[in-house]
């Protein structure tokens, strides 16, 4: 943008006149000073400056770097791709639900030799054997939180751990379906070949602060990435990290033949009691005192005042992992309790995803 300006300008006695014909000034807008005319009045020393100006709009600002409040340094992700997966061995491939529970869940430990490096909190992809009879092409992958710390299983970084829920339901028409991935993996036998993609994800990863609080919300194999957090806190010791805040699991499963790594769990707790509280919600033999089925949100009621309390905390953290439907059974319980303080919960809500607080992966 050009434009015509005229300026008066004093100068301090001096015996010289000369003024520069060219003059740049830092300023948010550049000005060009192109021509110049003198001129002497009887009062003193006074220059009429006649100037073509050239203005040049300031660069806007750059914008803040965010700093996330997770452990994202260093993190990897989609070192491998379905177009170059990684191929992992079967090391261990255990059923860990009772013959009576509804359906079965395995606990599976591949090899990695270090080559997948992976945190808590990420997911890797499984393409399973075979080709899909629809099209005729190979199958696609499948994506599964990792239940193993960034250490594995076997606390050499050289593994990686997954907990699978074998699929299989009655369609419409009568007929026994199977889960393509999830029946490959829960048939695998120990020494098995397994093509892995990944690792991928940082929406779960874990909070930095080791002094937080955080809730971890989980219905059946939505337990994974919890099992990798909780790992992490009470069964390994690491130079850079010690938990010493509060962690706080809340597990919902059918039956108790059904509750996984329960005893790994209650041996944190005997471990670390001030840090580790662990709450389960059994469908089919729990109630409440009103009678009704002790779902993950309905045991989550009853702590509802002192969980709507930590909320209000900058670092209380809210982790879910799961069936789709229980974050709207866990909103019903927060309305109400947000409203006692003033508060809409669902903007709330936006507030807390926004600086990483509420973190959901649910199917």
């Amino acid at each position: 943008m050009a434009a015509a300006v005229t300026a008066a300008v004093s100068f301090p006695s001096s015996k010289s006149s000369t003024l520069p014909t060219r003059t740049s000034l830092i300023c948010p807008e550049r000005i060009t000073l192109k021509k110049v005319y003198r001129e002497a009045s009887a009062s003193g020393r006074v220059v009429s400056v006649r100037a073509q100006v050239t203005t040049t709009e300031a660069a806007p600002p750059a914008k803040a770097v965010k700093h996330s409040k997770k452990q994202e340094e260093g993190v990897v992700v989609n070192k491998y791709k379905p177009k170059n997966p990684y191929t992992g061995r079967v090391l261990l491939n255990t059923k860990i639900t009772g013959d009576d529970a509804p359906g079965e869940t395995w606990h599976m430990v591949f090899s990695t030799d270090g080559e997948m490096p992976y945190r808590e909190g990420q997911s890797i992809g499984v393409i399973p054997d075979g080709i899909d009879p629809k099209n005729g092409k190979p199958h696609k992958l499948r994506l599964y939180s990792i239940a193993s710390s960034a250490l594995g299983d076997f606390g050499d970084s050289k593994t990686v751990s997954l907990c699978v829920k074998r699929l299989v339901y009655t369609n419409e028409a009568g007929e026994t379906v199977k889960g393509v991935c999830s029946n490959f993996l829960c048939d695998l036998k120990p020494g098995g070949e397994v093509t892995m993609t990944g690792p991928v994800g940082k929406e779960m990863l874990m909070p930095k602060d080791p002094n937080a609080t955080i809730v971890m919300l989980a219905t059946g194999t939505g337990i994974a990435p919890f099992r990798s957090f909780l790992w992490k806190m009470f069964f390994e010791k690491h130079e850079d990290y010690k938990f010493e805040g509060l962690a706080w699991l809340f597990l919902g499963v059918p039956t108790s033949s059904s509750l996984l790594y329960k005893e790994e769990f209650e041996k944190m707790k005997e471990k670390a009691p001030d840090n580790f509280r662990l709450d389960f919600a059994v469908s089919r033999e729990q109630t409440n005192e009103k009678g009704e089925k002790m779902y993950i949100q309905t045991r989550m009621a009853q702590y509802a005042e002192e969980l709507w309390e930590l909320l209000k905390k900058d670092n209380t953290y809210i982790y879910m992992c799961g069936l789709k439907g229980m974050e709207k059974g866990i909103d019903d319980i927060m309305v109400s309790l947000a409203a006692k303080d003033g508060i809409d919960w669902l903007d709330y809500k936006k507030q807390l995803k926004k600086a990483e607080q509420w973190n959901v992966e649910v199917y």
